[in-house]
């Protein structure tokens, strides 16, 4: 029987379906469900795969191949969505109740939202958490919601400084900077070699560290507030903008800028930029670039109150529409897809870094010099608001970040409007700070 959850039970919790098919009644989320053997589980899934379509996808293809030798019975129908369209076309087919995948690979702030919904199954007792101690905290909590964990992290990641150890070199540059006046320093001496010294994506998850790095937020979740208008993200963004002015980084287009920025970098054109893991396998494979092993990886610069960058990364997460009998078939899909050796495995294609304690006793994950450059970027990653709205702050951020570093936009009224926005479209209960 298929069944799509209101939000009047979207509390109910794929444990029950399970304990309906001769499982442990994890109702309490107390118990643990045994998992039947690969050979008796059977089914078709859908899954979408929201990795890069080029860069990444192919390592997560390899990953269902297996899965789907070791669980004979079970057929999965990879369909590789772009990130960018994802998180509507999911909502769309959920609310329609029809198109929605069986699995889905979602974007952190995309959760609390779905599951706010009613469109998520709680995987609390069922076998996919038995081992949840296992996964690192923050990760896990962007899971939560309402008491309930509706996900498990599959990768982990924020923003870090990436640069050219060989144009860093040529140009004297001895060390990374750690602040955006010694970013401004570096630039000039890269580009006294004829290359530009940093190019800044427009947009609003890429200006966060900069908003961090004088001590601003997008909103105080506790207070209910909104601050993303405060003094401090004032500073931060006009901090960006600076440097675009000063020609420390080129003026980037107002479209398209993220692949400006990645074939500038990839071709040597540029010697810095503010990017994640994600980007390391496209690196890797760009000839001109001259191999993983000229990257250099470094926290973000600080700004005068600190140094940080948020904290991103994707979970596996089961549709609530999901026809029950297929139970089994996902859990045990998302605990393959998930396993320390997967992860490991992914960690090793693609340098993501995975989410499990025991995935970096690997030795192909412990030995990996660009999981290891990233690990202390994430660790000291600032944690965003897990909240349902989570997932709509970006549009009105991405639009004033386009305003300011391309069409010159005062920093201090845009930010302004984006307030506005949040006040009347995002949060409304929310409180405007002064």
């Amino acid at each position: 029987m298929r069944r799509a959850l209101a939000a009047a039970t979207a509390t109910t919790t794929l444990a029950l379906v399970l304990a309906a098919c001769g499982g442990d009644d994890a109702s309490s989320g107390s118990k643990k469900s045994d998992a039947p053997a690969p050979d008796e589980v059977s089914g078709s899934l859908t899954f979408w795969d929201t990795s890069d379509a080029t860069n990444e996808a192919p390592a997560f293809k390899q990953l269902v191949a297996d899965f789907e030798k070791e669980y004979p019975n079970v057929d999965v129908t990879l369909q590789s969505v772009p990130f960018g369209e994802a998180q509507n076309k999911f909502k769309t087919a959920a609310e329609a109740e029809q198109g929605a995948p069986d699995i889905l690979r979602a974007e952190v702030a995309w959760v609390p939202e779905f599951a706010s919904l009613g469109y998520l199954y709680a995987l609390d007792g069922t076998t996919v958490l038995e081992d949840a101690d296992d996964y690192f905290e923050t990760p896990l909590s962007s899971n939560e919601f309402d008491g309930k964990t509706y996900g498990v992290p599959q990768v982990t990641d924020s923003l870090a400084l990436l640069y050219n150890k060989e144009l860093f070199d040529q140009a004297g540059i001895t060390e990374p900077p750690t602040t955006w006046a010694e970013v401004e320093t570096a630039a000039q001496a890269l580009k006294k070699n004829g290359v530009d010294g940093i190019y800044l994506n427009p947009a609003g998850y890429f200006l966060l560290p900069f908003m961090y790095g004088e001590g601003g937020d997008l909103v105080d979740s506790e207070a209910e507030e909104i601050v993303v208008g405060s003094d401090a993200n004032v500073a931060g963004v006009s901090e960006a903008v600076k440097l675009i002015d000063s020609g420390a980084a080129p003026k980037p287009p107002a479209n398209d800028a993220y692949a400006a920025m990645m074939t500038s970098f990839t071709e040597g054109k540029v010697g810095m930029i503010i990017n994640g893991p994600w980007e390391v396998n496209n690196i890797r494979n760009a000839a001109p670039f001259g191999g993983v092993e000229n990257l250099g990886i470094s926290a973000v610069p600080g700004g005068s109150a600190a140094a940080g960058a948020p904290v991103g990364g994707h979970n596996y997460v089961v549709y609530s529409g999901m026809d029950e009998e297929k139970a089994d078939a996902a859990l045990a899909f998302v605990s393959f897809m998930n396993s320390a050796e997967s992860q490991a495995f992914l960690a090793e294609e693609l340098g993501l870094l995975p989410t499990r304690k025991s995935a970096y006793e690997i030795d192909t994950v412990a030995d990996n010099p660009i999981v290891s450059a990233f690990k202390p970027v994430v660790d000291a990653a600032v944690a965003r608001p897990w909240i349902p709205e989570g997932g709509q702050f970006f549009a009105g951020l991405d639009k004033m970040a386009v305003e300011t570093m391309v069409q010159g936009k005062d920093p201090k009224a845009a930010l302004a409007a984006v307030a506005k926005t949040y006040k009347a479209e995002v949060v409304p209960d929310y409180t405007l700070a002064n």
